[in-house]
């Protein structure tokens, strides 16, 4: 009888990795490296300068970047608002050495994907997604879409169907809609989407670096507040163009998912905080939860919009949970 391998946790990484580097007697970064990709690169495109990335081409011609580690089961990652693939950085490292292949594009303008003009909606990114699946020939896959990125794997499902996706999370999703207007009375005014696009117009560099706070609840009193995390998210948002984030702010609040939810046939785990100060949870877990057929809600107490960093252990266990179901 052949025996089950216990999962490691994320502390027991991070502490093996520690000692693998103090044996080595190597600083960090240069001990630090990605897995292998689990399949060949897709053909390449120079951009701005970079060469022997994992890149696919879309329809219109945009440079996607993904990455793509490990082997097993295969994740594929949506990330949020105005991150990149590395938002993900806990979740594939942790399944990637469980035993899965973990894949993670950068939403065009955003990240190391080519800069575009036009595009900047969903049903271009449903598309891209659709793109990268194809070129990879993955199926059977699990989606996992955070914040905006649950509304990539919502359109991806609405426009592309079922199959290829084997089971499907969103976590702090913004689905079914954001804005607030007579069908959605509980959702957040104009005025607050108006002041994220004067934000970036006028110094997308510290608004950034301010929206950080609420992002991941560093706001609170008792907040333990991680400098590192509030960098990275400052680096990946001014990694991306301000065509992209500024008009993704009309994408992500204005866009209705409702039907797209309705025509998810997978299983489906909604994940979400109580204490999310970006997406409240009244008005997006609660609602898609209900909308989507096969769908299951939990709900982490006191978790912050990015918790997917801050709640990264319960966010693992709870998808390696699902995955196991």
């Amino acid at each position: 009888m052949s025996k089950t391998k216990t999962p490691i946790t994320r502390r027991e990484i991070l502490i093996g990795g520690a000692a693998a580097v103090a044996v080595a007697g190597l600083p960090l970064p240069a001990a630090a490296g990605q897995p292998k990709p689990a399949s060949a690169a897709a053909p390449q495109k120079q951009v701005r300068g970079e060469t022997h990335m994992n890149r696919i081409t879309t329809k219109d011609g945009t440079s996607i970047f993904y990455k793509d580690w490990g082997t097993g089961p295969t994740i594929v990652f949506s990330h949020g608002w105005p991150l990149s693939a590395d938002a993900w950085d806990a979740q594939m490292f942790f399944f990637g050495q469980n035993g899965y292949r973990v894949v993670a594009h950068d939403r065009r303008g955003h990240g190391r994907s080519e800069q575009t003009w036009t595009g900047n909606e969903y049903d271009t990114f449903a598309d891209d997604l659709a793109a990268l699946l194809e070129k990879l020939d993955l199926k059977e896959v699990t989606l996992v879409g955070h914040s905006m990125g649950g509304g990539e794997v919502a359109r991806y499902i609405g426009r592309h169907g079922n199959k290829r996706v084997k089971k499907a999370v969103i976590i702090g999703g913004i689905p079914p809609v954001m804005l607030k207007s007579d069908k959605n009375p509980g959702g957040l005014p104009m005025s607050v989407f108006d002041g994220i696009r004067a934000g970036l117009v006028a110094d997308r560099s510290q608004f950034y670096k301010d929206i950080s706070l609420p992002f991941y609840g560093y706001n609170k009193p008792d907040a333990k507040v991680s400098q590192g995390v509030r960098d990275s998210y400052w680096r990946q948002g001014m990694q991306s163009s301000i065509i992209a984030t500024y008009e993704c702010v009309k994408a992500f609040s204005e866009t209705d998912f409702t039907e797209d939810l309705k025509k998810i046939e997978v299983p489906t785990l909604v994940i979400h905080g109580d204490a999310d100060q970006i997406v409240p949870i009244s008005d997006s877990a609660e609602l898609s939860s209900k909308i989507v057929k096969n769908a299951t809600l939990k709900v982490i107490p006191g978790a912050p919009h990015g918790l997917c960093t801050t709640h990264a252990d319960q966010i693992n266990a709870l998808l390696l949970d699902f995955l196991k179901a």
